[in-house]
Order: structure tokens, then sequence, then C-alpha cells
């Protein structure tokens, strides 16, 4: 465990790794119109500047989980970051000086989401291994908030970059990268570690077992986690969509807009961190509630069009979010042993890619097909969500005993 005395710092430095990871899409949603023009190409196609992020994100995460368990997380940590920022000068010079910039922005794009699946998911991994008990659930909960944080200031932020020229906003990555290594490689402090890592065929014979054991619990996590970012920017997607067709909302405006969900997102994850400390049935009965909240807010939003109506309505779905992630984070992170812990967590962080990843095509289809269809489909999903982690996390009566490392013994399932 840190030090005291560097402690602040050393929170600081992780956090920063998830926030760098949030400005990859977020910082460009309020800009993706004005892309659209400058290439001349489809919506479809414009959705895929996330798409194709999140994705390389996805495939890449469980094998930098894997590296992170069997070298360390800063090995993993500082070289994504690095890869990370320049996929960002990639695309932006693609931008400004070439022909066909859309390629090479896709190109740069991908080069980011390699990066990204080194950041976030081995941040909550390192998480997990500097921090035990309710102060673990703290920093989680801290991590989560830093993830809201930055989607809060992103589209904010990406719109006061645009006001400079559209394409600022990829040149402005590889200076927030630059921060977050510094922090990293000196206030970061890992164990060495003391045994040798196991051979891959040991490894994924002991992540066998857990998923064996502990799988279905696990998946129902993961399906849950997916689907909150699925929705999340499904939603903004469909927002900045809106505001400048429906409303002529843009500039620093409309990302002043979009940051109010996830304000209430971000606040709602600070709080639920800094009080789920161990407690397991406090943690399933927030996720249940998030959960409700989240398909009660989607079904109403589908009888209302005006902004402030639907923003006072959408903030209910903001702030049940708030509520689940965090929970679900705690219950991944503090499941697995320290030796297996970057790939479970970062299998998670893959699952969240993919919903990420698919979220604005497939609203980019169902605004095609119907608006009131896509608001209940939308519901669907968190309510079979809401209904899985329902019946499949069940927590034991018993008061998890002194000195346990993981939830597995806290937890029962069916």
């Amino acid at each position: 465990m840190p030090k005291q005395k560097n402690k602040g710092m050393t929170i600081t430095a992780i956090a920063s790794i998830p926030l760098i990871l949030v400005l990859g899409n977020s910082m460009l949603i309020p800009i993706l119109p004005k892309m659209k023009s400058e290439f001349d190409v489809s919506q479809f196609k414009i959705s895929l500047i996330i798409t194709v992020f999140s994705m390389a994100a996805a495939v890449s995460i469980p094998i930098l989980g894997y590296l992170s368990d069997r070298f360390s997380r800063k090995a993993i940590i500082i070289p994504a970051l690095i890869l990370y920022g320049s996929g960002g000068i990639l695309a932006g010079a693609a931008s400004a000086w070439f022909s066909n910039a859309y390629i090479w922005v896709l190109a740069g794009r991908i080069m980011q989401g390699i990066g990204a699946a080194g950041t976030a998911p081995i941040a909550m991994a390192l998480t997990g291994d500097l921090f035990k008990g309710g102060e673990q659930s703290k920093v989680l909960g801290l991590v989560e908030a830093s993830n809201g944080f930055g989607k809060v200031i992103s589209p904010i932020l990406g719109s006061l970059l645009a006001l400079v020229i559209w394409y600022a906003a990829f040149f402005a990555f590889p200076i927030f990268c630059l921060i977050s290594i510094l922090l990293t490689i000196f206030f970061v402090k890992e164990k060495k570690k003391e045994e040798e890592p196991p051979t891959v065929g040991n490894y994924i014979k002991g992540l066998g077992s857990v998923f064996k054991t502990e799988g279905r619990w696990l998946f129902v996590a993961y399906y849950t986690g997916a689907a909150c970012l699925f929705t999340l920017f499904g939603i903004l997607f469909y927002i900045s969509d809106i505001l400048e067709k429906d409303h002529q909302i843009d500039g620093i405006l409309k990302g002043g807009i979009l940051a109010i969900p996830l304000l209430f997102m971000t606040l709602t994850s600070y709080i639920t961190g800094s009080k789920i400390g161990k407690n397991m049935k406090l943690m399933k009965k927030l996720i249940v509630i998030g959960l409700i909240l989240m398909t009660a807010s989607f079904s109403v939003l589908v009888f209302f069009k005006g902004l402030i109506p639907f923003f006072s309505i959408l903030v209910f779905s903001s702030i049940g979010t708030g509520l689940v992630l965090p929970c679900i984070n705690s219950f991944i992170t503090g499941s697995v042993s320290a030796e297996r812990r970057g790939f479970v967590t970062s299998l998670y962080g893959s699952v969240r890619f993919l919903g990420v990843a698919v979220g604005p095509p497939v609203f980019s289809a169902l605004m095609k097909w119907s608006r009131s269809g896509m608001f209940l489909t939308t519901a669907g999903i968190t309510f079979l969500a809401m209904l899985l982690c329902l019946f499949f996390i069940r927590v034991k009566k018993e008061e998890p005993s002194k000195g346990s490392e993981t939830l597995f013994e806290q937890l029962k399932f069916t």
C-alpha cells in the first residue's frame, strides 16, 4: 500500500489514467457533425471514428491484461499512453495536411484504441494491488468518478478546442498523455514480484478455474457494465445529433448541454464509491436500484421531446449509471487474486469498450427506424441487466471474514 505522504498523489496518478481514456471518445462527440461535413462521409462512417477506437481497445485489452499480470502494471500503462498520444498526432496531422484524411484518422484512432487498452482496465487492477478493503472501494469510486469527470469536461473541452480549429482535439491528446505518464512514473510505486510469473498454460488453467466456479455472476457483471456504457454513448450520440439538427445548438453551448447528464453520473459515482466500503448487500441493492432508474428513465423519454423535460428525465438514468458502475467495479476488482486480477479486470474493460463501440452505430440505425423504438430497446437492455443482477448475484447474510482478500468468500452464487 502506498505510503501515507504519497497516497494522495498516487490516487491522482491512477485517476488520471481513465481520465485520459475517456477523453478519447467524449471529446470528439461534439465535433462529429463537423467531421462528417469536412470528410464528406455518411452518418454511419462518422460513427466508425468512435467504433474503431473502442473495437481496437476491446480486442487488445485481454492481451495487455495478461502482460500486466506477467510483468507489471506500469510496464504496460506507460507504453500504452505513449501509443495513445501518437495516435492523436497521426489523426491531427492527417486532418490538417492529408487529402484522404478520413482513412488516416481511422488509423490513428485504431492506434489510440490499442493504447487505451492499457489504461483504465489496468488502472483498476493497479488499484486492487495497492489498496484493500473499504479503501479499495473508495479509490475505485474515485477512478469511476474521474472517468465520469472526463466525460463531463470533454464535450466542453472538445467544443472549446474546435473554436481554434475543428481538429485541434487530436493534438490535445499527447499533452494529456504526457501529464499522466509523468504522474505514473513518479508517484505509482509497485511492489516487486517475489515469485516467478506463471507459464501461459498454468495462467490459462487458473483463469479457467475462476470462470468455471464464478463465471455465471462475472458474465452478469460484464453484461451490466457493457449495457451501461452502450446506453451512455448511444444516448450521447443521439443528443449530439438532435441538438444540431433540431435545435441549431452548436459550439460551447452544445458541449455544456452534453455535460449535464454526465455531471450527475460523476457526482453519483463519487458518492457511491465513498459510501459502499465492502458492504456487499448494499452494493447489490444499489445496482438493482440504479438499473431500475435507467429503465424507467428510458421508457418515459419516449413521451418527451422538449429539451428541458427531456434532460430532466435523462438525469435519472445518469444517476442510475452512477449507482451501478462503482459497485460493479468493486465486485470485479476485489474478486480475484492479484496474479490474475489484470486479466479479469481487463476482460471487464473489454466488454465495456464493446458497449461503447456498438452504441453509436446501433443508435444511428435505431434513430432511422423509430425514436420510440430506440428508447424502448434501450430500456429493455437495462431491464434485462436488472433481472440478471437480481437473480444471479446473491450475497451471504454472514459478515465477511476478517482479513479476507477476495469477494468470492463473501458472495454466494446460483
